[in-house]
């Protein structure tokens, strides 16, 4: 076990420990208490469904704290282990937990067989008594086999028990126990009294209380197992060993962790790419369907980026390494799922101050049924019984899994569409969103712009071509890049392959800087030339000729994007336009079909950019968008942002991909990053998208809505099992057998509802 803790943030650390023994909400409530008082703890949260408590601390946590963590959890009654950050992130297999639970699970199952083979002659009067017969096994063989059942079969409840009231507190297991005990000891009772007596012994009621409880936990088990299957999936993608091109350029094949960034990684038709990487040589087709959601294989070429976990098609490619292990895009991945299913939704505290003071108020109420039946001048039998009932039907377990069951179905169904929910408070806030802004360039459009015009004054186009492309060199902005583009695909019409100039042809530029929200600028020639948008032309004090700013407007209206070329004056000269530049860019195919999916769920969509009205106002008019916000600096985004969640009952999402966008991500209710465009955009935000696809951003509020309704639906059937069971067991018309039944069946369908997510496809495009 090497680090434990993993970095949150400036000072602080997180550990995750791998919990065994908890059985209800009221378990994890108790673990996450004793947890919180350990010294150093800023926080804990525990998922009954995953049974795993995140804990944050204010300082790095060492082997020493982290054992400290285990002991406070051992110190309330339960079994903890650590779990090892890097396996997990690196998403290299199973955990220890994964492991133990699989184990725990066959347990699981064999003593369910024992104690159902044992429990059924039991039943036998039940069986009989319909058809007018009474028959019953001798009251010293129910005995024997009801005595098996209650304390090998039911020794776990004991032990769990005994823990929680070593701890004083309460949880499931000291309910069962205490009911199946009250039951088994009434019956050794009446067996000691009246051993001839063989039709008023209630050794069934024990046994199959035990035996139906532990099926339920059984078939949850399973049925939770059902909802990691996407992490389960993701961290199978990845392969453990590579074949490598060494120093001499052989290649050999090395295990995985072996693999450095800059290493040369072959990969074979039909293999998977077990780095992130960019392809050195080669061409194919890859399939990234469980990584990005996207059906059909992409084109990958030189110079184009591939993702660790994805299948390479026909072409065999050798990719240069630029992340391995815990740094791959599938890494950041897995953790983004784990942690979002690992986080408490806002509504789980509600459940929480009810599991709190639940268990108490159950042995209260039980004791209660068993008073007022004696005063009411009912058998002893009778009394104990219906006690066991309350006792039997008020297990608070369908409660602690209604949200974290449906939370994990639903943040795994839709990693695997490509939406990575970051927590869950992202996926609380995402299914009220009202509106949604979107950035324009990039996220509505394809990002990719043309140059459509350079028209030059003064000079030439191709000495105006030149000092544009020498002021952009060093820009990543897409702009730049599609005038490097046409300036380079220029030159090389003038001149024969062989002699084509590279960038570095271009005439020197010094002091290259972006000025935000207006363009690019450097020193070319011993004159300052500028590349930006209109805005900064008049900050600049230049003004073009009427028919440039004519011919400028002509360009806007038919939805281009227009920039100047400008040679700044000295010594107080005016500044000299030498160029009016626009660039084209299309709309995404899938741009109208989200705006249209938002509308249809009551969302509205808002176009905020930095982009000229004319551009934004074409895109907004094909798109259907009614509200547009044009000519905004990156730094009044967050301020369109502010005024929008201004609007009475708004809850806004941000949509964007570029630097400029994080502010107003993070300004938004919920930011919502493509992963197509910036690490900063998407650290910003609290969903990201894996494809560039703006139909996904329906996708997460579609998700994010059935989700929080499952959530809901949980939470109505969780209470109204006990609503409605609790008054019955207590009137005496629930036996224990059936109230053990209702008590496993609540637990099961609360998760077999989460898992319905499962069969989420998407919004239809």
């Amino acid at each position: 076990m090497t680090d434990l803790s993993s970095p949150s943030g400036a000072g602080v650390s997180t550990a995750e420990l791998d919990i065994e023994g908890m059985t209800c909400a009221s378990c994890a409530a108790r673990v996450e208490k004793a947890l919180s008082r350990v010294p150093g703890v800023t926080g804990a949260s525990v998922n009954l469904a995953t049974e795993r408590a995140t804990v944050h601390a204010a300082a790095t946590l060492a082997a020493a704290d982290v054992q400290r963590l285990v002991d406070a959890v051992v110190g309330a009654g339960y079994q903890a282990h650590p779990v090892a950050v890097e396996q997990e992130a690196a998403g290299s297999g199973p955990s220890s937990g994964e492991g133990s639970r699989a184990q725990q699970a066959r347990r699981e199952l064999r003593a369910v067989a024992l104690a159902a083979v044992l429990s059924a002659p039991l039943m036998l009067p039940m069986l009989t008594a319909p058809f007018g017969a009474e028959r019953a096994l001798p009251s010293w063989l129910q005995w024997a086999l009801a005595s098996v059942v209650q304390f090998v079969c039911g020794a776990r409840f004991y032990v769990s028990a005994y823990r929680a009231v070593r701890a004083r507190a309460g949880n499931m297991d000291l309910l069962v126990a205490l009911g199946t005990s009250a039951a088994y000891g009434l019956s050794v009772w009446q067996t000691i009294a009246h051993p001839d007596d063989t039709m008023h012994l209630y050794f069934e009621a024990s046994a199959v209380v035990i035996t139906l409880v532990r099926l339920g936990k059984w078939l949850e088990a399973r049925a939770k197992r059902e909802t990691t299957d996407a992490i389960r999936a993701l961290a199978a993608l990845r392969p453990e060993r590579a074949s490598i091109k060494d120093e001499r350029g052989h290649e050999r094949e090395v295990p995985l962790a072996q693999v450095r960034v800059g290493t040369i990684v072959i990969v074979r038709p039909g293999e998977r790419v077990p780095v992130d990487g960019l392809i050195a040589a080669g061409r194919t087709h890859v399939d990234e369907s469980l990584i990005t959601g996207e059906s059909l294989p992409v084109a990958k070429g030189p110079g184009e980026r591939v993702t660790a976990g994805s299948v390479n098609g026909e072409g065999s490619v050798e990719v240069t390494t630029t992340a391995t292990g815990a740094e791959t895009t599938l890494a950041r991945i897995i953790r983004l799922v784990e942690s979002a299913q690992a986080e408490k939704a806002p509504i789980q505290r509600l459940v929480d101050r009810v599991s709190a003071v639940f268990v108490p108020a159950i042995l209260v109420l039980a004791a209660a049924t068993f008073g007022l039946w004696l005063l009411a001048g009912a058998p002893v039998q009778t009394a104990i019984l219906n006690a066991v009932s309350v006792l039997v039907i008020a297990c608070p377990c369908a409660l602690g899994l209604a949200t974290p069951a449906a939370i994990m179905a639903g943040t795994g169904v839709a990693a695997r569409r490509g939406v990575l929910i970051k927590d869950a408070e992202a996926l609380e806030l995402a299914q009220r969103v009202s509106i949604v802004a979107f950035d324009k360039t990039g996220t509505l459009t394809e990002g990719k712009p043309k140059l459509v015009a350079f028209e030059p004054f003064g000079i030439s186009r191709e000495e105006g071509l030149a000092l544009a492309a020498a002021v952009e060199r060093n820009s990543e902005h897409p702009l730049a890049r599609a005038l490097l583009t046409e300036y380079e695909a220029g030159a090389a019409s003038r001149v024969p392959h062989a002699e084509r100039p590279a960038s570095s042809a271009l005439p020197m530029a010094a002091h290259a800087q972006a000025v935000a929200g207006r363009g690019m600028q450097a020193e070319v020639g011993g004159h300052t030339v500028c590349v930006g948008n209109g805005r900064w032309l008049a900050e600049l004090g230049a003004e073009p000729a009427p028919e440039a700013n004519a011919r400028a407007s002509e360009l806007e209206a038919a939805g281009n994007t227009v920039s100047w070329l400008v040679r700044a004056g000295g010594n107080g000269a005016p500044a000299e336009v030498l160029a009016l530049i626009a660039f084209g860019d299309s709309v995404k195919p899938t741009a109208r079909t989200a705006i249209e999916q938002l509308a249809a769920r009551g969302v509205k969509s808002v176009l905020v950019t930095g982009d000229n009205r004319g551009a934004a106002a074409s895109v907004a008019a094909a798109l259907g968008i009614d509200e547009v916000h044009a000519q905004v600096l990156p730094s009044d985004k967050a301020g369109i942002v502010a005024q929008l969640k201004a609007r009475a009952g708004a809850v806004v999402a941000m949509a964007g991909d570029g630097i400029n966008d994080a502010p107003a991500l993070a300004a938004a209710d919920i930011g919502i990053a493509l992963a197509t465009g910036t690490d900063v955009a998407m650290h910003a935000a609290g969903i990201t998208l894996m494809r560039g696809d703006p139909a996904l951003v329906a996708d997460a509020i579609d998700i994010s809505r059935r989700t929080y309704r499952k959530i809901q639906q949980n939470l109505f059937w969780a209470f109204v099992y006990n609503l409605i069971g609790i008054p019955l067991a207590a009137l005496g018309l629930l036996n224990p057998m059936l109230a053990g039944a209702a008590m496993a069946f609540s637990s099961v369908s609360v998760v077999t509802n989460a898992l319905l997510l499962k069969r989420w496809k998407g919004v239809e495009r």
